[in-house]
C-alpha cells in the first residue's frame, strides 16, 4: 500500500485512495496493542479536540472521503469496505468508535444502523437527525441548506414530509443493538435545533436501558462542536468499546 505521510495535529497521518476515496488514518504516538479506533464521518480537521485526546491514549483515528455530507447510500458501504480493509489489512480492532459531527451524525447513524457489527459506541455532536429540521428548515431551525440537499440527494420537501428513513427513524434500531451513545449539544443552535434532533434521540434512549450521556451546553449555538475538556467523552467511549 503507497501513501503520503504528513502531519495531522502533531500526530503521523498517512493518505491513500480506498475505490477512489481520498483515505487517511492518523497514527497514535503509542499505539494500543489491539488497534482499537475511530472513524471520523465527516469534517475530519474541524474541532479535533475529543479525536487528539483519543489519539494520546492510543487509538487510532481513520476518516474516508463522502460523495456528499448528506449521506448517500454508497457513502454508507463504503465505511464498511473500510472497516473490513484496515481490519483485514492492518489488524485493526474489529469495531470502531463512529464520531459524528453535524451532517456526521447522520452519517454516524445511518453506519450504525445498517452495519451495527462494527460499532460499540458512538459520540454524536450537534448531529443532524431530522431533515424537516435540517436542511428543510421547516421548524424552528434558520436553514440555508436546502438547496444544496436538494441537488446532492434530489429529494422535494413534500417528499420529505411522508420520507419515512430519516436519521432518528434509524435510532430506534441502533437502541435495539444495545449501542451506548454520549451525545453534546448547544442549546440554542438554529441551524440544527436540539429541540428538533438530538432532544429526539435522547428522549428515546431515555426510555431504555442502553447507556447514554449528554451534556448540553448552555447559550451554544452550532458551533463550536466539542467539549472545552473532551475527558468525560474519552472515558464514556473507554467504559463502552467492548
Amino acid at each position: 500500500m503507497e501513501y503520503i505521510t504528513s502531519e495531522w495535529n502533531g500526530f503521523e497521518m498517512r493518505q491513500f485512495e480506498l475505490d477512489g476515496r481520498i483515505t487517511k488514518v492518523i497514527c497514535p504516538k503509542e499505539p494500543r496493542e489491539d488497534k482499537k479506533w475511530l472513524l471520523k464521518t465527516e469534517y475530519l480537521d474541524f474541532f479535533p479536540a475529543f479525536e487528539i485526546e483519543m489519539l494520546s491514549r492510543g487509538y487510532y483515528v481513520a476518516y474516508i472521503q463522502n460523495i456528499t455530507r448528506w449521506c448517500k447510500e454508497q457513502d454508507t458501504d463504503a465505511r464498511k469496505m473500510l472497516c473490513e480493509f484496515l481490519i483485514n489489512e492492518f489488524g485493526f480492532y474489529p469495531r470502531c468508535v463512529p464520531v459524528g459531527m453535524s451532517c456526521g451524525g447522520m452519517q454516524a447513524v445511518y453506519f450504525a444502523s445498517k452495519y451495527p457489527q462494527y460499532v460499540p459506541v458512538m459520540y454524536l455532536d450537534a448531529p443532524v437527525l431530522n431533515l424537516l429540521s435540517c436542511p428543510c428548515g421547516l421548524g424552528t431551525a434558520e436553514s440555508k441548506l436546502y438547496d444544496e440537499y436538494f441537488k446532492a440527494m434530489g429529494k422535494t420537501k413534500s417528499e420529505l414530509l411522508n420520507f419515512r428513513d430519516h436519521p432518528i427513524d434509524r435510532v430506534d434500531g441502533i437502541i435495539a443493538n444495545n449501542v451506548p451513545v454520549f451525545l453534546v449539544c448547544g442549546d440554542s443552535d438554529v441551524t440544527v435545533p436540539y429541540e428538533e434532533n438530538g432532544m429526539i434521540l435522547a428522549e428515546k434512549y431515555l426510555k431504555s436501558n442502553v447507556p447514554f450521556k449528554q451534556i448540553v451546553k448552555k447559550e451554544c449555538g452550532h458551533w463550536p462542536h466539542g467539549l472545552e475538556d473532551p475527558t468525560p467523552v474519552a472515558d464514556f467511549v473507554e467504559e463502552y468499546y467492548k
